[in-house]
């Protein structure tokens, strides 16, 4: 008996810049492209797991911040674990956290790590209640360079001293 699987992770036009975009692993690095990396702008097509593409929001979800996906080891320092993108969907207010892809545009991350918490008081309040920490400019902002640009992280530092 042969089965068909409908491509749910396919290439897709983004809703919110008109860019297009590759769900190739070999360009983004994720399994389940979910975002736009020109914009960061995703849809709210997930339900209950990352690729399952079943919910029936379908609006878009406007990147709110970064945080750290939390590790399971339970003794790892408090900014240990892998960058993570926060987006919130513009309808119904849901948030969810998403992988970085390795083609997202990194100046447009450390954008969104400077404007996260700016007058945001609704957005964080929901993100504690969700247990999400979001990132912050001012005690971050090395980490999420060194997590983005490895050891060169390193020369930002050297260069803002300068």
């Amino acid at each position: 008996m042969q089965t068909y699987h409908k491509n749910i992770n396919a290439d897709f036009i983004c809703k919110h810049c008109g860019c297009f975009v590759s769900s190739l692993t070999l360009v983004s690095g994720v399994v389940n492209r979910n975002h736009c990396p020109y914009c960061l702008h995703s849809r709210h097509v997930d339900l209950y797991d990352p690729g399952d593409r079943l919910g029936a929001c379908k609006a878009l979800m406007a990147p709110v911040g970064l945080t750290l996906k939390r590790s399971r080891d339970k003794y790892a320092p408090d900014n240990h674990g892998e960058l993570m993108l926060v987006h919130r969907c513009i309808t119904c207010g849901e948030l969810s956290i998403n992988r970085i892809a390795a083609d997202d545009d990194p100046e447009i991350l450390l954008a969104i790590l400077k404007n996260s918490t700016k007058d945001r008081s609704a957005i964080l309040n929901e993100c504690r209640i969700k247990g999400i920490r979001l990132l912050e400019e001012k005690s971050h902002r090395y980490l999420v360079q060194s997590q983005l640009f490895g050891r060169s992280a390193d020369l930002w530092v050297e260069a803002a001293m300068l």
